[in-house]
């Protein structure tokens, strides 16, 4: 069975060799980051629940390919990513995040998320809760070429580099794509207002 320290790319190499105990391990340590990932991306829960399952099914068919070319979190955010996003082709038109849940203990810290923990009294928390809800929902209402970058690189907290392989783009172009992301969500919280 793997320690709970071995690393993901030791357990992604144990798993396509046919480890189980290794590929649980993996389950356990990212399937929430993609259940955030692919909630964010769909805004329903149980579309997100059905996104990871199958994200996962296909990383175990995958992994005796994976020859390590990223990390295994960025390629398990390219495969959630990429489920996601088949599902909303399939569905159209997308869907309202009202549904967001918190992120459990030990994702990565995200722009937002810093924002809460900056305020000392109450009153100021439910406010900036309530800006982040805004938000939120302002981004779920983005289109999807725009609101995907702006999950993993404002809300996950991947590094533009990590946004880039996982969409598949070149760093400019995902600069481009946030640039884009950013005015169209600043015109939505105006209009809210």
């Amino acid at each position: 069975m793997p320690a709970e320290e071995d690393g993901d790319a030791t357990l992604a190499d144990r798993a396509a060799a046919g480890d189980h105990a290794a590929f649980d391990t993996l389950v356990r340590r990212h399937t929430p980051m993609m259940y955030r990932v692919a909630l964010r991306i769909t805004g329903g829960s149980a579309e997100a629940e059905d996104v990871v399952q199958e994200a996962w099914l296909a990383a175990w068919r995958a992994l005796p390919a994976f020859r390590h070319q990223s990390s295994v979190s960025t390629w398990l955010y390219r495969v959630v990513t990429n489920g996601a996003l088949a599902l909303l082709r399939r569905r159209r038109p997308t869907v309202s995040l009202d549904d967001v849940h918190p992120a459990p203990e030990g994702r990565r810290r995200s722009t937002l998320d810093g924002a809460l923990v900056a305020e000392a009294t109450p009153e100021r928390q439910v406010v900036r809760a309530e800006q982040v809800d805004a938000v939120l929902r302002a981004i779920s209402r983005l289109e999807v070429s725009q609101r995907v970058p702006l999950v993993l690189r404002e809300l996950e907290g991947l590094s533009y580099e990590e946004v880039a392989e996982v969409l598949e783009v070149s760093v400019p172009a995902l600069r481009a794509r946030l640039h884009r992301a950013r005015v169209a969500l600043l015109g939505q919280l105006r209009e809210r207002r």
